[in-house]
């Protein structure tokens, strides 16, 4: 408000709103039969990796599996957090002993591969 009491626009204070609107592909509304359409907003538009392929590396899970095996590590990063959990039991309860799993898992999931937690083989 100013000084007669009327209301006044806020003044520029070096910020700036940017309003962002989404594609008209993206948005909910009636198509021409008159039915309500809204498309599924879970993934992004885009893709970066090729379909079907998992985002996470067969190198990684593997090196993390070899040295983290023990506490499944390798696991948990490659979203399979029942076999992980699993992992960690089993060398919790056998102290340590446990471990050469985790060493054997990552080994293998550097030779043959393997698949993510959505079932997705594991990129190179």
């Amino acid at each position: 408000m100013n000084r007669a009491g009327r209301w006044r626009p806020p003044q520029p204070s070096g910020h700036y709103w940017v309003n962002i609107v989404p594609p008209l592909e993206l948005r909910c509304g009636q198509d021409g039969s008159g039915s309500l359409r809204c498309p599924l907003m879970t993934t992004p538009p885009y893709q970066q990796h090729p379909q079907g392929v998992s985002d996470k590396s067969k190198v990684v899970a593997g090196i993390l599996q070899i040295l983290l095996g023990s506490l499944g590590i390798g696991r948990f990063y490659m979203g399979d957090t029942k076999t992980g959990v699993i992992q960690l039991v089993v060398s919790v309860v056998t102290c340590g002993l446990g471990g050469i799993w985790g060493l054997i898992d990552g080994i293998l999931i550097l030779v043959n591969g393997g698949v993510d937690g959505q079932g997705r083989p594991l990129r190179d």
